[in-house]
């Protein structure tokens, strides 16, 4: 450095000599040309005043003295012309050579200002960037000026020095703006807290005062909330400071350091939205990690990764793709590749906790969660294609549309374990009264569940299905779940040792299926002459039920098998031939049998009122009209003879009464009200 220096001092010492050297040869130029030019106009009237006179002579009568005079005079005149000649030629070679000085002069002007351009430059570079940026960047581009001016011009002997030393410079000032470049973007990036980007979600999907992560809607209810929402990004940057990143980024591209300020951009923004991500809560899980835990602690999980794929994509990664944009303006090819390098860490620590669901041991309890995280793909799928565009961003956008591929397979695969599952459960444990299945409430709801989803369902069927119109297909997969819970039904009514029992379990689960269906969204899909054909299968098991549990007492309650084998009459004259002893043993038979109902079907239960009360009348409708004729046709010969009260227990009103007590689920021990 002290030697370019010492050569830079010896360089304008010369060239201040050679400066006043020109100016003096300049002085004296001028005076030469001006004593010439005078002697010039002296010459011209010399020759002005002889012109008349050389007229004359030659005019007047000519003697040999005249012809002396002549000669003398024509020798003057030659001798002054010569003269003259030689004057304007050593003046026009004077002149030439006062042109060349000058453009000389202005040549070792324009060389003097370049070093002054050069040494101002220096200032500049070695004060560093940080306090004028902008009078810092002019120094470098004045830098590359005077290396390309003294490139052209390489015949002048310093040409070589000054370039190296221009050089040296500029290297030094492009190692300062990536320093700058660095310590500006690191000072101004910093770890995005939570609350900041909870501040730019619409109000609904803001973690409530509870602690709640923030609203989570599904199954197509939230679509026109959610185009609708607005979202406001965070500031990842202050907006002042981007146009000074943008202008150290175009000087470091211009200079061909592409490489060093991708280094440094992805280093410290990548690390920024890392930390901002693991500040909200993000985890980077793997299949393993997933599989390890239990429900209970994943569902959870899942739920809040839902609500993060919201906040990075609509928040954080759409606001780093506005500063990546702003900050490499001009550049975007550049841009998209800085974009992409910074993000994806991030976007990998979040799709592979999504990815390792999607490729978990599928279970009937993931479906929903599983259709929540494909909703909130397919939310964010144009949102995706727009921030992370361009080629560099290809391998983020094909992971995104990957992992949508996955949960839309997985989704298909849980409907047909799902519907094995139902098949084959082997709960040994039957339900003593005979009420609603635990599994059959579970699908129904399941199935009721579903519907809550069906825009994503159709959708899903629609992009990934098997070509089939969605709504058939959807209403195929209900169908079969729905006939995977009778096929199970049926197996596991045939537990009951009591074959009434048997009927009223498959009309208590088969009129709940059918009614949660009228009541639901599944009733369009499925369709009217579903519900009507398991209508009339309700019906069949409830006539199955009250033929099989009441058609014995109602034997006891006709006049059948009365008649005495002696022929003898009974008191009172009667000519019925009906025997006294038959008939009491026959009210006998109808009060244990009526008790023994009474007490086992009290303690069945029908969970619905209205098919409970439909059961009871229909029940009575068949045994109060026969008891009723019996016991006004019969009555009075037992109450005729002795103790009639033991045999006669019970009036119609009695019974009316009683049944009205049946499938209420009482326990043994609780008493007859």
């Amino acid at each position: 450095m002290a030697v370019v220096d010492s050569r830079m001092d010896l360089l304008s010492e010369r060239a201040l000599l050679m400066r006043q050297s020109l100016q003096k040869s300049q002085t004296i130029t001028d005076n030469v040309v001006s004593i010439l030019g005078s002697f010039d106009s002296r010459l011209s009237a010399l020759e002005t005043a002889m012109r008349p006179t050389q007229v004359c002579l030659y005019r007047a009568p000519i003697t040999f003295s005249d012809l002396f005079s002549i000669h003398i005079a024509d020798l003057i005149g030659i001798w002054f012309d010569c003269v003259f000649l030689n004057l304007k030629i050593r003046t026009h070679a004077i002149r030439k050579a006062h042109e060349n000085i000058d453009k000389t002069l202005k040549s070792a002007e324009v060389i003097l200002s370049q070093f002054d351009l050069l040494r101002q430059a220096e200032t500049k570079v070695l004060k560093g960037p940080h306090e004028d940026l902008e009078s810092y960047l002019d120094a470098i581009a004045q830098l590359r000026k005077i290396i390309r001016y003294f490139t052209r011009n390489k015949s002048f002997k310093s040409s070589d020095g000054v370039l190296n030393h221009a050089n040296s410079l500029l290297a030094k000032a492009q190692s300062k703006l990536e320093e700058e470049f660095k310590k500006l973007l690191s000072s101004y990036s910093k770890a995005v807290e939570p609350d900041r980007l909870f501040d730019g979600l619409p109000k609904s999907l803001r973690p409530s005062s509870d602690g709640d992560r923030g609203g989570k809607p599904h199954g197509g209810h939230h679509n026109d909330d959610v185009e609708t929402a607005v979202y406001t990004l965070p500031i990842l940057i202050p907006s002042r400071v981007l146009p000074l990143l943008h202008d150290l980024a175009q000087q470091m591209v211009q200079a061909g350091h592409q490489q060093q300020l991708l280094l440094i951009y992805r280093e410290t923004r990548s690390f920024v939205l890392e930390e901002s991500l693991k500040k909200l809560g993000v985890e980077k899980l793997g299949k393993e990690d997933v599989q390890r835990m239990q429900w209970e602690v994943l569902e959870p999980k899942i739920g809040n990764w839902i609500h993060f794929m919201r906040i990075a994509v609509k928040l954080l990664f759409a606001g780093e793709r506005q500063v990546c944009d702003q900050i490499f303006r001009g550049f975007d090819s550049l841009s998209d590749q800085c974009f992409a390098e910074v993000t994806v860490r991030s976007v990998s620590m979040l799709l592979s906790f999504g990815d390792a669901i999607a490729r978990s041991k599928t279970s009937p309890e993931k479906l929903f969660v599983l259709l929540d995280m494909y909703e909130i793909i397919r939310e964010l799928h144009t949102e995706i294609e727009t921030i992370f565009k361009g080629k560099a961003c290809l391998e983020i956008r094909d992971s995104a549309t990957g992992l949508t591929k996955r949960l839309a397979q997985t989704v298909q695969e849980t409907f047909g374990d799902f519907e094995l599952v139902v098949d084959k459960d082997a709960t040994k444990n039957a339900v003593l009264d005979g009420t609603v299945h635990p599994l059959t409430s579970y699908v129904v709801n399941y199935v009721k569940f579903l519907f809550d989803y069906q825009i994503t369902l159709k959708q899903l069927f629609l992009e990934f299905g098997k070509g089939d119109d969605s709504n058939s297909q959807l209403a195929s997969v209900t169908m079969r779940i729905m006939q995977a819970l009778q096929n199970n039904l049926d197996g596991k009514s045939k537990q009951y040792k009591d074959p009434a029992l048997t009927h009223l379990f498959l009309m208590n689960n088969i009129h709940y299926m059918v009614r949660s269906v009228r009541r639901s969204e599944a009733k369009d899909l499925l369709g009217d002459d579903w519900v009507q054909r398991h209508r009339r299968t309700v019906q069949q098991h409830a006539n199955q039920y009250k033929r099989i549990a009441w058609a014995k007492i109602l034997q006891c309650s006709s006049a059948q098998g009365l008649t005495s084998s002696g022929g003898g009459s009974v008191d009172g004259g009667n000519s019925s031939g009906v025997s006294r002893g038959l008939l009491k043993e026959r009210f006998k038979m109808f009060n244990m049998q009526f008790d023994e109902l009474h007490q086992r079907q009290s303690q069945w239960t029908v969970p619905d009122t209205e098919l409970r009360e439909s059961l009871r009348l229909s029940v009575a409708e068949v045994l109060l009209p026969a008891y009723r004729s019996f016991l006004k046709r019969f009555g009075p010969l037992v109450e005729s003879g002795k103790n009639p009260q033991k045999y006669i227990k019970y009036t119609a009103e009695d019974l009316e009464r009683l049944l009205g007590e049946l499938f209420e689920g009482k326990s043994m021990n609780e008493p007859r009200r």
